[in-house]
């Protein structure tokens, strides 16, 4: 996918969410951004969306369940999790499901940078 691909970030931190939207322009690619996983779910970027960051640890619908959400519901796009608490039980059970990346935060550029590469290579 071209580098222009829409990365839709899901934080319910707002300094986060404004880092990561700065960081992924930065980055050169369109980025929308989303307080809640709702918020996403009924935005008209949920289609055109390549590659999701999510936080792990919302209210209401977390980033886990919100991927699961979207492969239920025929919509899956590649994700990448982020989360200030690690755990390896939910990393394992993430990345056995399909997600792509599970990054702690603060979250190391480089890394990030990796697992978006292969987020927008993995259709190709």
């Amino acid at each position: 996918m071209p580098k222009r691909s829409l990365v839709s970030v899901v934080e319910d931190d707002q300094f986060f969410r404004e880092s990561m939207r700065r960081l992924m322009r930065s980055l050169g690619y369109r980025v929308e951004a989303f307080a809640s996983a709702a918020d996403f779910l009924v935005s008209p970027r949920l289609g055109e969306t390549a590659c999701l960051i999510a936080d792990v640890n919302m209210p209401a619908m977390t980033g886990v369940e919100l991927y699961r959400h979207l492969i239920d519901s025929s919509h899956a796009i590649p994700t990448i999790l982020v989360t200030a608490y690690p755990n390896d039980v939910d990393r394992i059970r993430a990345l056995t499901d399909g997600v792509v990346c599970y990054l702690r935060k603060p979250v190391n550029e480089q890394q990030l940078k990796r697992c978006l590469h292969a987020t927008l290579t993995s259709g190709e």
